[in-house]
């Protein structure tokens, strides 16, 4: 008696959605139907078929391409200078400062994917220290040759090029290690600012290298003694096992994605870098075991390098401090206790999400980095 004949439901009969209609091999809610999800598969097999050939025919992409001159070629050390991007620069210069154990074209990957190319082009005036592997006769290399040899080298390099006194260093991993021993060693240096990325300060905290390097098993002396230099095929399992089964799936997605393109080619720009792993001069392998990870001098207060006790009280330069959330090469718990040894007024600790290469380069770094980066850097390079 309600009068909605209309849209009255008999209390006998229920409702059933209408079954989807297939069209063209596609159900009518847009959905792929069985027919085109066959055909897309077959397409992505064929291309991973056809292009898998290509991949182990074709030479690996060319990497760290930006235009450059080498400033200083000395032993395992390399000095290098990009060319300006913009024609405006600020007035500060930058120097980048690699890990030891890796290449520093992980700073300058490709065209669209290079923090180097991103600081030229903002305007920045980029200078990068880079390693090579060091010879044999190089093994009595220690800490001492590169803080207070090769690192200083390239800063009155830098300091000479540009006509500047100010300078920024911005070290990665165990690159802001050498920069932040460097700084507490000369806090009467005209550094202008600081900037470290995943740097290793508190070494209990890196628990599987802890493990591997344990003084009750692992002789450092006799592994220096009988090799010279640290092998980096020793180095290179050791970050492979941080995560046993990485490689193996990082494989499996090869496959499957073996038809894009651009997948294809991150793969390849990220696991040439990762495998390309440097050997370390014998003594200072064994001198960063003792000191770093065995004693935990950095974290502790009594790390002295050539008989100098490194304060790092003493370094009052604005100082930025960047780590990420899934790091697993140095976890944050083992970088986040440097921004409060730094005795900087001006300085600032962010975490960013992102594993320990992710942070620096791809994808991930170009959203969040490096435009952090870039900003915090322009109020304080003039």
């Amino acid at each position: 008696a309600s009068g909605r004949i209309g849209n009255a439901r008999s209390p006998q009969t229920k409702a059933h959605p209408q079954a989807p209609s297939k069209q063209g091999g596609r159900v009518s809610d847009g959905s792929p139907g069985i027919v085109e999800q066959a055909r897309v598969e077959f397409d992505r097999a064929l291309k991973r078929n056809i292009k898998g050939l290509g991949y182990f025919m074709s030479s690996a992409p060319v990497l760290g391409a930006s235009p450059k001159d080498r400033l200083i070629q000395r032993g395992t050390m390399n000095l290098y200078h990009y060319r300006p991007m913009s024609d405006e620069v600020y007035r500060v210069p930058l120097l980048l400062v690699m890990a030891t154990t890796n290449r520093g074209y992980i700073f300058d990957m490709v065209p669209g994917q290079s923090l180097v190319e991103y600081l030229l082009r903002a305007g920045y005036d980029v200078f990068m220290l880079d390693w090579e592997a060091p010879r044999a006769d190089e093994k009595h290399l220690g800490m001492a040759d590169y803080v207070l040899d090769f690192l200083p080298s390239a800063i009155a390099r830098v300091q000479q090029e540009t006509g500047e006194e100010d300078f920024t260093v911005v070290g990665y991993c165990f690159g802001g290690a050498l920069s932040v021993l460097w700084a507490g060693l000369h806090p009467e240096a005209p550094m202008k600012n600081l900037v470290c990325f995943t740097t290793p300060i508190d070494f209990t905290k890196m628990e599987m290298f802890q493990a591997w390097s344990d003084k009750r098993f692992f002789d450092v002396d006799r592994l220096v003694d009988t090799f010279g230099n640290c092998p980096g095929d020793y180095l290179y399992t050791a970050f492979d096992m941080l995560r046993p089964g990485a490689r193996m799936v990082a494989n499996i997605r090869l496959y499957d994605n073996m038809w894009n393109d651009e997948f294809v080619k991150s793969y390849r720009m990220f696991d040439r870098w990762a495998a390309d792993i440097l050997p370390l001069a014998g003594e200072y392998f064994r001198e960063t075991t003792k000191q770093l990870m065995w004693n935990n001098e950095l974290y502790e207060g009594t790390m002295t390098v050539a008989g100098r006790k490194v304060d790092l009280g003493s370094i009052t330069v604005p100082f930025l401090h960047v780590t990420a959330q899934h790091d697993h090469i140095v976890p944050a718990a083992a970088s986040a206790p440097l921004i409060e040894m730094i005795g900087s007024a001006d300085k600032e600790a962010v975490e960013l999400k992102g594993g320990h290469v992710s942070l620096v380069a791809g994808g991930n770094a170009i959203k969040r980095l490096w435009p952090k980066l870039a900003d915090w850097l322009s109020e304080r390079s003039t």
